[in-house]
């Protein structure tokens, strides 16, 4: 059975860091190309960072710079170190395949204050 398990989010002033980590589990990880993705309030998720399974990366313009993804394949991790954290950025932040063919996790909210 396929499970996503994201954690790390929480409350952080503008200008913070955060790192989020997600275990995916009943995949064979290291074959699969992984995403973060986030949705904020009243707006349509959307795919933030990207990493395939031989390590090439690929960002949104709005965290180039700024968010950083990786992947640790002996522990069936994928994780997003986000720095320099904006308002902008909050959102509830999920994992997945890119594409997303997986049953999506519960997620983890990440909320920046100003």
């Amino acid at each position: 059975q396929v499970h996503l398990v994201e954690s790390g989010g929480g409350l952080v002033q503008a200008g913070g860091s955060l790192r989020l980590s997600c275990a995916a589990s009943g995949i064979i990880f290291s074959v699969n190309p992984m995403g973060w993705y986030r949705q904020a309030p009243g707006k349509q998720r959307e795919l933030v960072a990207l990493i395939r399974s031989g390590g090439y990366t690929n960002y949104a313009d709005s965290v180039k710079g700024r968010f950083t993804i990786s992947r640790d394949n002996a522990k069936n991790t994928v994780y997003l170190q986000m720095n320099s954290l904006k308002p902008e950025d909050t959102a509830v932040y999920y994992c997945n395949t890119n594409p997303s063919n997986l049953p999506w996790g519960q997620g983890t909210q990440v909320t920046v204050s100003s």
